[in-house]
């Protein structure tokens, strides 16, 4: 079963590639930065996507995390989502999933908890930055199903002659403190990973991403961890 999944995710990847949009290459150096999240430093790849239409939009993206010994593959993450227009509205019905697998170098592993979201959404360009922000209920299909919120804002722009662009996402949502018994209460979850690119040309780009997140570590609540990468894209 997790065999036919990683197969699943890694060709929507491929499929991600042959429509657009980019490839991303993150050297992770986290477990030199903090030795208790990873046990060591690690490549990612990011296949991503965005396609605006008549209709709306898509998004989408797989992460492949190469954290395992002799460089093998330990995580693949997807996200997917679809937001609807509905007339001149500018709020659009918003559908998302999120979803993947872990591996551990012993060959144990386990899947992600499979998330599904509804809400609405709201995308505008204010001058060169363009804005997408929404709001969903979240159900976590945890051993004790979870029922949550998450807000999300989205933010992309060019600068100096489209020589630097700024990207990146803020995610926070909450979920069950015990994912098992669903026993005490809920906690809430801080996720950004801000971008910041040095545009070659139309195709290459280099940079880093900074992932920052509090209460996002399961073993870890309420700390706050700042996660650096060293980065090149390659827009299709």
């Amino acid at each position: 079963m997790k065999k036919h999944l990683l197969l699943s995710l890694l060709l929507f990847a491929v499929s991600i590639i042959s429509y657009s949009q980019e490839i991303q290459l993150h050297f992770d150096p986290r477990h030199s930065l903090n030795n208790d999240v990873a046990e060591r430093n690690y490549f990612t790849a990011t296949f991503q996507m965005f396609k605006p239409d008549k209709w709306g939009t898509t998004f989408g993206f797989i992460d492949i995390d190469f954290n395992q010994s002799k460089g093998n593959i330990g995580l693949a993450y997807l996200e997917i989502y679809r937001n609807i227009k509905i007339g001149n509205s500018p709020i659009m019905p918003h559908i998302e999933f999120n979803g993947g697998i872990v591996r551990g170098d012993n060959f144990s592993g386990f899947s992600i908890p499979n998330a599904y979201l509804v809400g609405g959404a709201y995308d505008h360009a204010f001058g060169p930055v363009f804005i997408s922000t929404y709001l969903t209920y979240k159900y976590n299909t945890f051993d004790k199903v979870s029922h949550d919120v998450q807000w999300t804002g989205i933010w992309n722009t060019n600068l100096f002659d489209n020589k630097v662009t700024l990207t990146g996402f803020i995610d926070v949502w909450t979920e069950n403190k015990d994912r098992v018994t669903g026993k005490g209460g809920k906690k809430v979850i801080l996720l950004t990973e801000p971008q910041f690119w040095y545009n070659v040309d139309k195709n290459l780009a280099f940079g880093s991403e900074i992932e920052i997140t509090n209460n996002f570590y399961a073993n870890y609540n309420n700390k706050l961890y700042v996660f650096p990468t060293i980065a090149g894209k390659w827009t299709f």
